[in-house]
């Protein structure tokens, strides 16, 4: 069975997003073997600094850092973007070579530049999302992408 493992900084809060959250977790669970880690988001003052923005960043990547497994795909509005049926190839593609595909969703302020070094940088967007949302958006493509490997009718 495919693992899958997200790893995001912030918890979710808001009832409809835990709730939808909840609903891809459920329909993934026929494809894969899902887990989130949530971490702790540093916080920061009203109007932070470049330094203590990179100092919180830093501070997250020790949280995030023990948590990559297999293949990383990091979320990042620089990173490659994909349509739907592309990203099913390279999520498949990704486990002929690894067992475990990890996805990270960074804080408010976004990650590290020491996780985007190394690893597969994917954008949903152009835009700017909140981390919450994305984190919606990205259990509904992965749920999408195995609906496409299967040829489930969902995705279309």
């Amino acid at each position: 069975m495919y693992k899958i493992n997200i790893v995001c900084v912030g918890k979710l809060k808001e009832k409809h997003f835990l709730s939808a959250q909840e609903e891809y977790l459920k329909r993934l669970s026929r494809f894969c073997e899902i887990k989130v880690t949530e971490l702790n988001e540093c916080l920061l003052p009203q109007n932070p600094s470049p330094a203590q923005i990179e100092n919180a960043l830093d501070k997250e990547y020790l949280q995030i850092q023990p948590n990559l497994k297999g293949k990383v795909f990091v979320c990042d509005s620089r990173g490659s973007q994909f349509d739907s049926v592309m990203f099913s190839e390279t999520l498949i593609k990704s486990f002929e070579n690894f067992d475990t595909v990890t996805f990270v969703i960074g804080s408010s302020y976004g990650l590290s530049e020491k996780i985007k070094n190394g690893n597969t940088l994917i954008s949903f967007s152009k835009m700017t999302f909140p981390h919450h949302l994305m984190r919606v958006f990205l259990e509904e493509q992965i749920y999408r992408a195995f609906c496409i490997k299967n040829n489930i009718t969902y995705h279309k």
